[in-house]
């Protein structure tokens, strides 16, 4: 009975070990799908699926790809970090892989279409659908022809001449942004280059035509048992992207610029300061952990913030500290939109450097326009009715009609004086002006003089 029971719990190890060691032999192959836009929500699927591949230590890594393009900056995001992944990429092209969706495929180690699917038409547009200046072109046309050369060449010599077979033939990447790169057979000079399945299969741009991914594996690959592990999004992904979108951004640096105009018109830290701070976590916080945005660039967005403060509420007037926290606000706006190191903006692309500025520049004009809008708004009717005080009020009298008698006389400040405000005099309150710094509320002041409808007052020192 012992002997049996022994056998028994050896054979019950030996069946574990050889079970765990068939799993572990088994090739990982890991999912990403993208099957929407290219754009900063992609973006985000791309590096947590990656990063979740490495600590997977899966094999191999599938980009299920259905797109219609996007936006060029996070494409070449993308792209930048398929080139980089230590673990071999390989695109499934489920129908479409058009524009970005193109640029990424051809950064992959390998592609595979469905037999319905068509690849290329990277042409650079502008948001209204036209196509946009040569200069940009000339910058797709170049990622396009160093993506496609990237994946390497044969060079073999013949009879003393030397003959270059590239694996992707980076004419071919071109001709699928300018339509002036002819392909004999496949694209004149009046379009640009769109493959087929068959035509990429033929200008060893695909590795072969599949319907799904069992097929990849075991057709093309002859690999027979493989385990798929896909990376599902999360909600936290969705607003992640969502935040990074440069309308957004624009949004988020709207609010900032508007929170902290009108925090500097009223007393005290109330509503415009909480919104602008929020603005601000949200505008830095995805950009950071992305690692666009470096902890000294927000360094620099807050001095100029302490610096406007600093020339708002201890220096009157407005001078060169006002101005050096205003360029400070929108530099660290600036930076932290673009991948720099330090200073150094040698690997930065063109197009991210416009569309940061872009990004910047709209976050500031809309800003401005909403200063403009709820400054007029604010006493009137509708929602900003009671933001202001009404032109009528019990209790409050505006300066007399024979001021001179007040000139001289002492009181205290009703409100804070910024410069200006509310005092109490004898018991009546009146609208004042600082006429020297910053006057906090309950402190002693004296009328020094009247003019412009407004009383002037000072401190009074004790």
């Amino acid at each position: 009975m012992m002997k049996t029971t022994k056998f028994l719990a050896t054979l019950f190890l030996v069946l574990i070990s050889v079970t765990s060691y068939a799993q572990k032999t088994k090739p990982l192959f890991y999912k990403i799908n993208i099957k929407k836009n290219i754009g900063s929500t992609t973006w985000v699927y791309l590096q947590n699926g990656l990063h979740s591949a490495v600590e997977m230590e899966a094999d191999y890594v599938i980009l299920h790809m259905n797109t219609y393009g996007g936006n060029v900056l996070e494409a070449d995001s993308m792209r930048t970090a398929v080139l980089n992944s230590p673990i071999p990429v390989i695109a499934f092209i489920d129908n479409n892989a058009a524009s970005a969706g193109a640029l990424i495929s051809i950064a992959c180690d390998s592609i595979y279409m469905r037999s319905s699917a068509n690849m290329g038409a990277a042409t650079v547009v502008s948001g209204d659908g036209e196509q946009a200046p040569d200069k940009y072109q000339s910058y797709m046309r170049g990622i396009m022809r160093a993506t496609a050369e990237s994946q390497g060449r044969d060079t073999t010599i013949l009879n003393n001449d030397t003959i270059v077979k590239w694996k992707r033939d980076p004419k071919i990447a071109e001709a699928m942004v300018d339509e002036r790169v002819v392909i004999p057979g496949i694209a004149d000079s009046t379009q640009v280059l769109t493959l087929t399945a068959n035509q990429a299969v033929d200008l060893n741009y695909c590795e072969g035509i599949a319907e799904n991914i069992d097929e990849i594996v075991y057709k093309y690959m002859g690999i027979e048992e493989y385990t798929l592990e896909v990376y599902n999004s999360t909600f936290y992904d969705e607003i992640k992207g969502f935040l990074t979108n440069s309308v957004v951004q624009a949004f988020l640096i709207m609010i900032i610029i508007g929170g902290i105009y009108f925090e500097l018109k009223t007393p005290g830290m109330g509503f415009p300061t909480a919104i602008a701070i929020t603005a601000a976590i949200l505008y830095f916080t995805p950009l950071y952990l992305q690692g666009y945005a470096q902890s000294w660039e927000i360094l620099i967005f807050v001095v100029g913030l302490i610096l406007i403060v600093f020339e708002i509420f201890v220096i009157p007037g407005f001078g060169v500290t006002g101005v050096s926290g205003i360029f400070f606000v929108v530099t660290g706006l600036f930076l932290a939109l673009i991948g720099n190191i330090r200073f150094n903006f040698d690997d930065i692309p063109v197009y991210q450097f416009n569309q940061a500025i872009l990004t910047v520049i709209a976050g500031l004009g809309f800003g401005v326009g909403l200063i403009i809008y709820l400054s007029s708004r604010i006493g009137k009717r509708g929602a900003f009715r009671k933001v202001a005080l009404e032109a009528n009020q019990e209790g409050y009298f505006s300066v007399s009609m024979t001021p001179s008698i007040l000139v001289g006389e002492t009181g205290i400040a009703a409100t804070v004086l910024r410069p200006s405000g509310k005092v109490l005099i004898e018991g009546e309150y009146y609208d004042a002006v600082s006429d020297k710094g910053f006057i906090e509320k309950g402190e002693k002041i004296i009328v020094k003089k009247y003019g412009s409808s407004q009383l002037y007052v000072v401190k009074v020192k004790e």
